[in-house]
């Protein structure tokens, strides 16, 4: 899998660059911040390497940690935990810093700036997905740099994205970008920990990311951010599966993104799913932007059913209902091992569902006193993962 020779990451790279027209770039708050605050010498070649790609032509989201990091500062914060409410007040109070900061420095590179602060809650009403993409597409007609960050300040655990690279592959695919750049405090991804394993060998092309390069990523996080390498690689298979490329490299490197677009080996770029069909947007949204309310176990027949054949769900083949879901709800299908083969929206609540488990649909109409869908979940509304 990992054969890939330098002189044929290096062709790919600018083969697949060649074609890019808008791009998502996302920082995190361990590369633009430390102990003073925010790193100023990042921001600027932040502001260089963005000013690049618009003088390429191409539109441009910048995706932006550090308001509760520079809130933090200002406050003098220093101890590492804080409750979800002191979070709050802190990036309140870091948000306009950090915001003031960007103008100022796309200010005097000719660039307007906007902000947009999300809440998951926001990505999963599908009216508002399609209104934000409006708005980012309106943004890029008129020649605006569109800045996102979570909106931590009214942002409750259960609308949190947990991190800003899910934020990040998110917009990515919202807009279409044709690329996610996530300029992190770390390289590039190690067959192992290079701080431990002396073996460790940096990986600078992933053709796919499945469970063995899931599994090379580490949990490390700092006390300015959340995510760590794991959220990053969990991103790009985000992007990947909507037919995008993702790119993870040290963002403190003068030049990185210039580096990147001339095809040098630094970082790791990851290659989209082009062995299959791109996910449509709206089957994307529902697998990995919607949370699941509840969870279907199926027997051996449906997962091979919808695995196999993109076959709609019957209630001939759940075994179990987990949860408590309404009708239009997304589910989580599972096989007899607890893993996930599929995400979907739902026909029937889960009391009906529970009901009409393991019955032929020419049985509904019997047991629940009205005839409804013959399938508890649809083809159209399933994605299989």
């Amino acid at each position: 899998m990992f054969t890939i020779t330098a002189e044929e990451g290096q062709k790919l790279r600018l083969a697949h660059l060649q074609s890019v027209k808008r791009v998502v770039v996302k920082v995190g708050s361990a590369v633009l911040t430390d102990e003073n605050g925010l790193h100023q010498k990042t921001l600027e070649s932040l502001a260089t390497e963005i000013s690049f790609l618009r003088e390429m032509g191409l539109e441009v989201v910048l995706v932006s940690s550090g308001a509760v990091a520079v809130g933090r500062k200002k406050l003098d914060l220093t101890r590492p935990k804080l409750s979800l409410q002191e979070k709050q007040a802190v990036a309140s109070v870091g948000q306009s810093g950090l915001m003031y900061s960007y103008e100022q420095l796309f200010a005097a590179r000719g660039v307007q700036v906007s902000q947009i602060l999300l809440t998951h809650d926001d990505l999963a009403h599908r009216n508002r997905f399609l209104n934000i993409r409006s708005t980012l597409t309106t943004l890029f007609e008129w020649g605006v740099l569109p800045i996102v960050n979570e909106n931590d300040t009214v942002s409750a655990e259960e609308l949190q994205f947990g991190d800003n690279d899910t934020l990040g592959a998110l917009i990515t695919n919202l807009i279409d970008a044709d690329i996610f750049i996530c300029l992190t405090d770390v390289d590039s991804l190690y067959t192992a920990n290079p701080h431990t394993d002396a073996d460790a060998v940096a990986l600078h092309t992933v053709p796919r990311v499945d469970d063995d390069v899931i599994n090379m990523a580490g949990n490390s996080g700092s006390i300015l951010g959340t995510g760590g390498m794991r959220s990053k690689i969990m991103a790009a298979r985000m992007v990947a599966a909507r037919g995008g490329h993702s790119f993870i490299g040290p963002g403190r490197k003068p030049g990185v993104i210039q580096s990147l677009f001339k095809g040098e080996l630094l970082g790791t770029f990851f290659l989209p799913n082009e062995e299959n069909v791109k996910l449509h947007s709206r089957k994307h949204w529902i697998a990995y932007v919607l949370r699941p309310k509840g969870y279907l176990v199926l027997d051996e027949g449906a997962c091979r059913a919808v695995k196999r054949k993109g076959a709609s769900l019957l209630p001939s083949g759940i075994v179990e209902v987990r949860g408590n879901f309404d009708v239009g709800d997304a589910v989580h299908c599972l096989d007899g091992q607890g893993k996930t083969v599929a995400a979907g929206l739902v026909n029937y609540t889960s009391n009906e569902t529970q009901m009409i488990s393991g019955h032929h649909s020419a049985d509904i109409a019997e047991i629940l006193g009205a005839k409804g869908d013959d399938e508890v979940i649809h083809r159209d509304n399933l994605v299989t993962l």
